[in-house]
């Protein structure tokens, strides 16, 4: 299955920005929309809950009011992303949330429960899911998701250690829904290279955190733009799942970054957003390993113009004029 056909005719670009803890708001999700890739955020962004509601009535107005001002141009949909694990009891009053709004796109993250599915599928919107191995994969699709999101080696936030070459390849033998592309990519070139691959889209998030529209600290910006890829250290010990982040950031509170501790899986707690005395990511920085190829900070419009024109250029320098 291709990009879905609610999807296809929206898309200036084959890409999702991911939802990013703090980072994502109403303000980067509706500059992305407004560019033509879908833009996204955590339902835990919201808060208190109360403020979903005042979130998803914003971004459809505001997207709404530039179609209608803006005839031809490719506004994309939106999506929210709920985290399916027992310390998020927030999570039956944003799904509410999302349903009565109808929110195009639900991206589900650590358990794909087939009670969120069902719901979504009542009024027409589709599910991805993210996973980081094949038995992950093999379970999203038996719980009827849409799409399902491989978050592979290089990946900021939480990632897996797969190749994509191995996880895309193998996932696509038994899942013929959509299947989206994560890890380490930050230009149009990359995006067309993940198509090559066999996804049907890509997966950016640390890219979309150095722009303008990003709701973190200047200096967290400044440190993805001066960090290289062997700056990013991979580590269980501040949500108790396996994550990327910026090594300056860790050792700037007092940590080794090359001495960490593992977590204990068992107290991990997305409510409070993570398992340590210092939370991810609002003390600790996530970034993936795409990080040493982001040299400035720019508004999404206009880095989303860039890529497009990188993605042509890979194309025609690939393909051919045609």
């Amino acid at each position: 299955m291709p990009i879905p056909a609610a999807f296809r005719d929206r898309l200036s670009l084959p890409v999702i920005g991911s939802p990013m803890f703090i980072a994502s708001t109403p303000e980067l999700v509706i500059e992305q929309c407004k560019a033509g890739i879908i833009g996204s955020f955590p339902a835990l962004n919201a808060r208190p809950a109360a403020a979903l509601d005042g979130w998803l009535v914003r971004i459809r107005d505001e997207l709404g009011a530039y179609a209608a001002a803006n005839p031809g141009v490719k506004v994309a949909p939106f999506a929210v992303n709920q985290i399916a694990h027992a310390s998020n009891d927030r999570l039956a009053h944003d799904m509410e949330a999302c349903v009565r709004h109808e929110v195009p796109l639900i991206i589900t993250s650590l358990r794909p429960p087939r009670e969120i599915v069902d719901a979504v599928h009542s009024y027409g919107g589709l599910v991805f899911h993210d996973v980081i191995s094949v038995r992950h994969a093999r379970k999203a699709a038996e719980q009827g998701v849409d799409g399902i999101i491989a978050v592979c080696a290089g990946a900021g936030g939480h990632a897996g250690m797969a190749s994509p070459f191995a996880l895309v390849r193998e996932i696509r033998q038994f899942f013929d829904g959509t299947i989206v592309l994560s890890g380490a990519m930050s230009s149009g070139g990359d995006v067309f290279a993940a198509l090559a691959l066999g996804a049907d889209m890509a997966y950016l998030g640390t890219r979309f955190l150095a722009t303008t529209e990003a709701q973190v600290p200047g200096d967290y910006k400044q440190m993805i733009v001066d960090s290289s890829s062997d700056e990013i250290v991979y580590t269980s010990l501040f949500t108790g799942v396996k994550g990327n982040y910026l090594a300056r950031s860790v050792a700037a509170l007092g940590f080794d970054p090359a001495n960490l501790p593992e977590a204990d899986k068992s107290k991990m707690n997305f409510g409070s957003g993570g398992g340590s005395e210092k939370k991810a990511w609002r003390d600790i920085w996530s970034a993936g390993q795409g990080v040493g190829n982001i040299q400035e900070v720019l508004p999404t419009a206009e880095l989303v113009a860039r890529m497009r024109a990188e993605f042509d250029d890979t194309r025609r320098r690939l393909c051919g004029a045609a």
